[in-house]
């Protein structure tokens, strides 16, 4: 997944790139899903997210580009 700006009028944003393995997509969606719900460290970010002035739905969002990143940086060490 891959970040791709999102611009409508005077908002911008980063969204991430839906194309790709949709396997691996849904299974960040469910990461994401369970983090948020579970581990404190996810709340917390999403609250600092929300704090900033975005919606839940974006704060899920640079949550995932955040998880994605992570991935991709430890997949990357890995090899």
């Amino acid at each position: 997944m891959s970040p791709v700006d999102a611009l409508s009028g005077r908002t911008q944003r980063i969204t991430l790139n839906r194309g790709g393995d949709r396997q691996a997509n849904s299974a960040l969606y469910t990461i994401v899903l369970a983090r948020l719900r579970r581990e404190t460290r996810g709340r917390s970010y999403a609250g600092r997210r929300i704090a900033e002035g975005k919606t839940g739905r974006e704060a899920s969002r640079c949550y995932e580009a955040a998880v994605s990143l992570a991935s991709f940086l430890f997949c990357a060490r890995s090899v």
